[in-house]
């Protein structure tokens, strides 16, 4: 068996290695403003297409006439896998120049409506996108593609494995890592725009339908206030500071985007990761950093489902364990009456004081109200049932789709994975170091003692931060029962997160 297979490697190995020549036809635009047809260029890599010497230093590439390999046509082996994994440069570069080839035809048709002697300008202005810095460099900015693959689907099972076995927050890491793992299939384009005859795979269809519109967010901002009850905020108004608290993260970390090279509307969205909330960071990408989507919506989804392991070190180091073991008392009981008029309620406020917010909150009150109403259960239960439930599959999987090797594996989404990092830690530290203060402030004048972790919930992960700080609080303390005490400030938190994405909007949109 051994031999046979290396023998089978060995045949593989000596099989051609590349699909296409080096040489193709292209239209330049000379220093005297002349364009020529049919001037031979080389091509070196997907974004170096040298000119002929004579034309090196006082010509410009406008278009590819020619992209077509010049060399030997690929075979069976050339279609498989095991190509694409040792040779996904020489993929990412055909594949870019059949982008420029396809972007050829509308230049051509353009070109037609031009001045016998344009001017660069003009050319520049009817050519639109086309431009050679525009030559996708689809190589993975460090590594080679086809390892930089390797290296993406092992991420990918190990968000499976965490899912799983583990049983993070499985609801979103499945999906996530299964779109990741898709996405990283060479030669199968699942997670990428159509090129030449080839249409566009459907995760990027699912993702350019769902999330790039920002239809999404709102859909399961609906499914989440059919399922979210406001008892424990509106039982404790006071837990609504913890939730406010929470938003610390999103400011803090707009200002360190800043002195990290980021502009404004790009540390925003990056920024708002620190909600915890990744319908809230595609809202309000999708409007300021269309550009950083990608990277953003893995960044804010992953530390959603991360919580359990992120947050409990933070708790345990910020809150000694005495005031880790405080006991609360049970909540009052809320009335139907209450539970109806606070969404209506929040949702005015919204439109008087931050319409741009309501987009957000205008659906999650939705949802909340057709539940609390009694009178519409088809619709809460749907909404909360088959609606978020299919939506979540598929914007699980569309997030997923962006932890393709080329998209994932740069300088610029590791650095947002960073601050993101950042902007969740700060988000729970300051949530607790407010419910240390409103703990010592309330005992000090007599009060009710509050129990310090669950301003930890005040991030948006509804209920997975509740639950942790449940947990947690547990470890201290076998009778110590937190989980309702935290719904208030998470839920909190999901208001908090899209009056900030609402107040960001309204400045620099």
């Amino acid at each position: 068996m051994k031999k046979l297979i290396l023998i089978g490697l060995a045949v593989l190995a000596a099989l051609p290695l590349s699909a296409f020549g080096e040489e193709m036809t292209a239209t330049i635009l000379t220093a005297d403003g002349a364009i020529h047809h049919g001037a031979v260029v080389e091509l070196r890599s997907a974004d170096n297409l040298a000119l002929p010497k004579e034309e090196a230093t006082s010509a410009k590439i406008i278009a590819i006439e020619d992209a077509a390999p010049t060399g030997e046509k690929g075979g069976l082996y050339q279609s498989t896998g095991i190509y694409g994994f040792l040779h996904g440069d020489k993929i990412a570069e055909a594949r870019a120049i059949q982008r420029e080839k396809d972007k050829i035809d509308r230049f051509n048709t353009l070109q037609k409506s031009l001045l016998e002697e344009p001017s660069l300008e003009s050319i520049d202005e009817a050519i639109g996108a086309i431009d050679q810095a525009h030559v996708d460099k689809l190589a993975s900015g460090f590594l080679p593609k086809g390892l930089a693959n390797l290296l993406m689907i092992f991420v990918c099972l190990v968000l499976i494995y965490l899912a799983i076995v583990k049983g993070y927050e499985p609801l979103l890491l499945l999906p996530i890592g299964f779109g990741g793992l898709l996405s990283n299939i060479p030669q199968a384009f699942i997670a990428e725009a159509g090129v030449g005859t080839l249409g566009d795979g459907f995760l990027y269809v699912i993702y350019t339908m769902g999330v790039t519109s920002g239809l999404f967010p709102l859909l399961i901002f609906m499914g989440v206030g059919a399922m979210t009850d406001f008892g424990p905020l509106i039982a404790n108004p006071k837990t609504a500071l913890l939730g406010g608290a929470a938003q610390l993260g999103i400011f803090t970390t707009l200002v360190g985007a800043v002195i990290f090279g980021f502009d404004l509307k790009q540390a925003a969205s990056i920024g708002i990761i620190g909600g915890a909330d990744g319908p809230t960071s595609i809202f309000v990408t999708t409007q300021l950093a269309p550009d950083l989507l990608g990277a953003i919506a893995v960044a804010a989804y992953s530390y959603m489902a991360l919580v359990p392991i992120i947050q409990p070190p933070i708790m345990r180091w910020l809150v000694p364990e005495n005031e880790r073991k405080i006991e609360m008392k049970q909540l009052r009981h809320v009335s139907k009456m209450e539970k109806i008029v606070f969404p209506l309620l929040v949702l005015l406020l919204c439109a008087l004081l931050i319409p741009d917010a309501t987009p957000l909150l205008g659906a999650l009150m939705f949802g909340n109200l057709c539940k609390e109403s009694g009178v519409a259960d088809r619709l809460s239960k749907c909404m909360a049932n088959e609606l978020i439930n299919i939506v979540t599959i598929l914007l699980g999987l569309s997030v997923g789709s962006k932890l393709s090797a080329e998209k994932f594996l740069t300088l610029q989404t590791l650095g947002i994975l960073i601050l993101g990092l950042c902007a969740f830690a700060v988000a729970t530290a300051g949530g607790l170091l407010l419910g240390r203060l409103m703990n010592w402030w309330s005992v000090k004048k007599g009060g009710e003692a509050v129990n310090p972790l669950i301003g930890s919930a005040g991030v948006s992960a509804v209920p997975m931060a509740a639950r942790v700080t449940n947990g947690v609080g547990l470890e201290s303390n076998p009778g110590n029962f937190l989980l309702m005490h935290a719904m208030g400030p998470n839920v909190a938190g999901v208001i908090g997160s899209a009056v900030a994405a609402g107040i960001l909007l309204s400045q620099l949109r």
